[in-house]
């Protein structure tokens, strides 16, 4: 019989779960959610991005990203520049609302992976990061 509960899919579908529960209740409160928070995330990182260069950063299929985007500028956070070489094309820029939150939810994303994380010493953090990685692949 297969042991479903011990399955790997079976428990990092059920991580997930938890993490994003935890994360998706913190960002509640600003209108936000989990996906939208790492779009912010990479535009913190590298702003004025294309709308496909974000997608595969991401690895968000480019649908899906055109409505996280659209719910961010409604949010006031990001805006839509014409590319001037690409007509049809888009580069997304962080508003000024949309950097002064930076310091505020890298805080808060740092204060629940501490929180999700409390668990496993810091050699394991290490350990399961390390393996996430390699998963990934």
């Amino acid at each position: 019989m297969y042991d479903i509960e011990n399955s790997i899919g079976f428990l990092l579908a059920k991580v997930y779960q938890r993490g994003f529960g935890l994360f998706k209740e913190q960002l509640d409160s600003y209108g936000l959610t989990p996906k939208q928070f790492s779009l912010l995330a990479f535009l913190w990182i590298e702003d004025d991005l294309s709308q496909t260069s974000l997608s595969h950063k991401t690895q968000v299929d480019r649908t899906t990203i055109g409505g996280l985007i659209d719910r961010l500028e409604k949010l006031g956070l990001v805006k839509r520049l014409p590319t001037p070489e690409d007509r049809r094309a888009y580069r997304i820029c962080l508003t000024e609302r949309g950097r002064e939150l930076e310091k505020e939810l890298c805080g808060l994303a740092a204060r629940v992976t501490e929180k999700f994380l409390s668990p496993l010493t810091a050699e394991e953090q290490t350990v399961l990061r390390s393996t996430l990685k390699k998963l990934r692949q």
